[in-house]
């Protein structure tokens, strides 16, 4: 799988973290996947398989960044930062091997 594609499925883990894809959500996502090239047909299978999704870590720590500032973006997409996708987000950057003062720069700086 490519590393757009991991990314990918791991913002779709992200959507489904309150329990519900919001609207917005869906439009965000719905973007994400055309800039990157991932099909309609595969963003539907994937967003009809969120809840089975388990996240996948980034081998290197360039792209654990960039995953985790592109989590941060996303969760904030909805204009509401819910205590499961901060959650989900301090449980992601923990298994990314970041520190929770580094969780919280990468929070400050998502403003």
């Amino acid at each position: 799988m490519t590393t757009a594609i991991e990314h990918f499925r791991n913002l779709v883990s992200l959507s489904i973290a309150d329990g519900t894809i919001e609207e917005s959500e869906r439009v965000a996502l719905s973007k994400i996947a055309y800039e990157r090239g991932i099909p309609i047909e595969r963003l539907n299978v994937m967003l009809s398989k969120a809840n089975e999704y388990v996240y996948l870590i980034p081998q290197n720590m360039i792209e654990r960044e960039k995953q985790l500032e592109e989590m941060i973006a996303f969760a904030k997409v909805d204009g509401r930062f819910c205590n499961a996708e901060l959650d989900l987000i301090s449980t992601v950057a923990e298994r990314l091997g970041f520190s929770k003062e580094e969780l919280d720069q990468f929070l400050k700086a998502a403003g």
